[in-house]
């Protein structure tokens, strides 16, 4: 069993932060890719940031400058750190993380549960 924990979403004003945790924990053999999702209401889940096991990171062009994607390999985990918050930033945001359990199997994909984050006046 793999589980992915999120925490740090909230309610925040625009211009604030927020910097959200991802903790992988269970059978894990190495981790590759991991990266933040995020879904608003009505809208497709989309890729907010990435960051592959060699550190190479990539953004949505809507938070690029804003929003920075960090991960700890030794602990299994990965960050976001959201930075002049907008608006538009509401959604529930997911953590989804691509590993391998065990060595020689092939490559798994998972998701968190996800964490709101509301971003209001």
């Amino acid at each position: 069993q793999v589980q992915l924990v999120e925490s740090g979403g909230g309610l925040v004003q625009p211009g604030g932060s927020l910097r959200l945790s991802c903790a992988a924990s269970g059978s894990i053999f190495s981790i590759d890719a991991m990266g933040w999702y995020r879904q608003a209401p009505g809208k497709q889940r989309e890729l907010v940031a990435g960051i592959s096991n060699g550190g190479t990171t990539t953004y949505a062009d809507s938070v690029k400058g804003r929003f920075a994607i960090s991960r700890d390999n030794a602990k299994k985990m990965v960050y976001l750190q959201m930075n002049s918050l907008k608006l538009e930033d509401t959604a529930v945001y997911y953590c989804n993380v691509d590993l391998w359990r065990t060595l020689g199997e092939t490559i798994s994909h998972y998701w968190g549960q996800g964490t709101p984050v509301t971003v209001s006046s």
